[in-house]
């Protein structure tokens, strides 16, 4: 299954506050034909280089806290730095299971717990490894005034999404979370057959 291909124009819905336990954020939401985004901002993002975090929903990792994956906590982990530092954005989209959805997520796990790997679960069901696309968190930063980003991200394809869509990446910035023992499988394939800058220690 290919990669869908967004078209037509960014339209922001909705902006209100959403106080947090990291700190009280300006948020918005955002739709693109089928697509959706909210968007958290703290501070003036556009009047520097802002810390950026573009995060794919993981209805699993980031609600009922999955050992599987490392999401709920690099969510944490960008929430804390943005907080930190007083300012920067997280674009939070719904492309959960790297955009399959989270029914044929839960059938790649099960695929999974029978011995495949990520990638390959996801080619059993007629997936693509990523069929993730990261032009609407790109078109977003645009519609908010940034050009120049530092990303939070360990996923080199978040990176050169933003960089083709004339987003300078300053700096990329790790997210990443301690492996644990239900995670570090899948921790390994991101980092030998997807490119991810993670160290597994």
């Amino acid at each position: 299954m290919t990669r869908a291909q967004p078209a037509g124009a960014l339209e922001r819905v909705a902006e209100t506050v959403l106080p947090t336990r990291w700190g009280t954020f300006r948020t918005l939401g955002f739709e693109r034909q089928t697509e959706t985004a909210i968007v958290l901002m703290l501070g003036d993002p556009a009047r520097g280089t802002p810390l950026v975090r573009i995060h794919s929903q993981c209805f699993t990792g980031d609600v009922f806290h999955s050992l599987r994956c490392d999401c709920g906590e690099q969510l944490d982990l960008a929430m804390r730095a943005i907080a930190e530092e007083g300012c920067g954005i997280l674009i939070y989209e719904q492309q959960e299971g790297r955009g399959i959805g989270l029914m044929a997520k839960l059938r790649a796990y099960a695929l999974q717990d029978d011995g495949l790997d990520t990638i390959a679960a996801n080619h059993a069901l007629g997936f693509a490894a990523d069929c993730r696309d990261f032009r609407l968190p790109a078109a977003i930063l645009k519609d908010l005034g940034i050009r120049r980003v530092r990303l939070l991200s360990n996923n080199p394809e978040k990176a050169r999404a933003l960089t083709t869509a004339g987003i300078l990446v300053v700096e990329q910035l790790p997210c990443e979370a301690s492996p644990n023992p239900h995670a570090r499988r899948y921790l390994q394939v991101k980092k030998e057959r997807m490119g991810h800058t993670l160290r597994l220690v």
